[in-house]
């Protein structure tokens, strides 16, 4: 697995996967019926943003990752960022490969901690590998995110210090 920039041709074979997470409406914070072209808008970052996919040896995207500032103005040495893997990828290591990358991108940029801001407490995968990678929860939104067949469950701000 080679991890690169994400570049308009790359758009093609991240949107299946991102429409089909988006709008299963379990992990993201975005509307389930948002449409491709503000997808992409929102996906597919310009400086200081930066958009990664993760490839196979042919080319195959396998998964995608999104690094920003998170804030703006005095605190936009905090970075932020989105992670999608491909179902039929996950459990491959490409989530874990795609946070390593984004840490290192921080670390690289000049910014001082990584927060993510809503990743849902029913993403049980996924709070684990940001625990794994040095990420705490500092707080929680009680009933924060209305999860298709949970219901009102909670979104975890996480956040490590680089």
């Amino acid at each position: 697995m080679r991890i690169r920039a994400a570049t308009a041709d790359d758009w093609p074979a991240i949107w299946p996967f991102f429409h089909r997470i988006v709008a299963a409406g379990e992990t993201y914070t975005y509307p389930r019926d948002l449409g491709e072209e503000e997808g992409r808008e929102w996906w597919l970052l310009e400086p200081p943003g930066h958009t990664v996919v993760a490839v196979d040896d042919e080319e195959t995207v396998l998964g995608s990752a999104k690094m920003n500032p998170n804030h703006l103005g005095p605190a936009s040495h905090i970075a932020g960022a989105g992670f999608m893997v491909a179902p039929g990828h996950s459990g491959q290591g490409v989530g874990r490969a795609l946070g390593e990358y984004a840490l290192e991108w921080a670390r690289r940029e000049g910014y001082r901690a990584m927060q993510f801001n809503a990743v849902v407490e029913t993403n049980t995968r996924a709070v684990a590998l940001w625990r794994s990678l040095g990420f705490e929860i500092i707080g929680t939104l009680p009933e924060g995110f209305r999860h298709p067949e949970k219901g009102y469950v909670g979104l975890h701000i996480m956040y490590r210090r680089l």
